[in-house]
């Protein structure tokens, strides 16, 4: 990150993580200031997260949407970066995100997932991935080819879009939302490599599923880009 640059708070949802928590925080790069959503843990990963220095959210309502929600609302930074809190990430490709949008040539930037390693990305969750992204093409005009978790925007702006969605179908609908209102969105590829403990979301086929099902209700529900767009004005 430049010498000078503001700082940029990372939203970091949690579900029992503590496995992958020290590696995670220890390679955030200077500038970068680590928010653990904790969406109820019953390791020790919010103690964890907080002994390392980061700043620890409490989220009882269960679903990555509210994670996510609730870090943003607890960030303070003027742009803010999301990524997965599992290891499957390496923070020190942050900037790959966060970059364009700082320099204003972004409005969403996000991480196309490359995987690196076996059983980084299953199968069954990265054709289902495909589904969606190609759904998601064919609605918005958005050359998007991952809805990859690793993303960046400005704070003010992602909260005044009005995301609904509090469970899996949350990426989705920022995609959808930021390009009914007309933002430039683009992706870059960054490292995905297998998590750290077991998965408890696209790891697993019934997660995958579960995903997927959110995923389509987030479709049915904002049906054109018109639509989304008449909900912002």
């Amino acid at each position: 990150m430049e010498t000078g640059s503001a700082p940029i708070d990372v939203v970091l949802p949690c579900l029992n993580e503590a496995g992958a928590l020290p590696w995670l925080i220890a390679r955030m790069p200077a500038g970068y200031r680590p928010i653990v959503a904790d969406n109820g843990s019953t390791d020790d990963s919010p103690r964890i997260a907080a002994d390392l220095g980061a700043t620890v959210v409490s989220v009882p309502q269960r679903g990555f949407g509210a994670a996510v929600h609730a870090g943003l609302l607890a960030a303070t930074s003027d742009i803010v970066c999301v990524m997965d809190a599992d290891g499957s990430f390496d923070p020190r490709d942050l900037e790959i995100v966060s970059g364009p949008v700082r320099d204003n040539t972004v409005d969403l930037m996000l991480g196309r997932r490359a995987p690196a390693g076996r059983g980084a990305w299953p199968a069954h969750a990265r054709l289902a991935n495909l589904v969606l992204s190609a759904e998601l093409r064919r609605r918005t005009g958005v050359a998007l080819r991952d809805l990859g978790p690793m993303r960046a925007a400005r704070r003010a702006d992602l909260l005044a879009l009005g995301l609904r969605d509090r469970r899996f179908g949350y990426p989705l609908e920022m995609v959808l939302r930021a390009a009914a209102a007309g933002w430039s969105i683009a992706e870059a590829p960054v490292q995905y490599y297998p998590r750290t403990g077991k998965s408890k979301v696209t790891g697993t086929v019934r997660g995958t599923v579960r995903t997927i099902h959110d995923m389509r209700h987030v479709l049915a529900a904002c049906a054109t880009p018109a639509e989304v767009a008449h909900e912002l004005v």
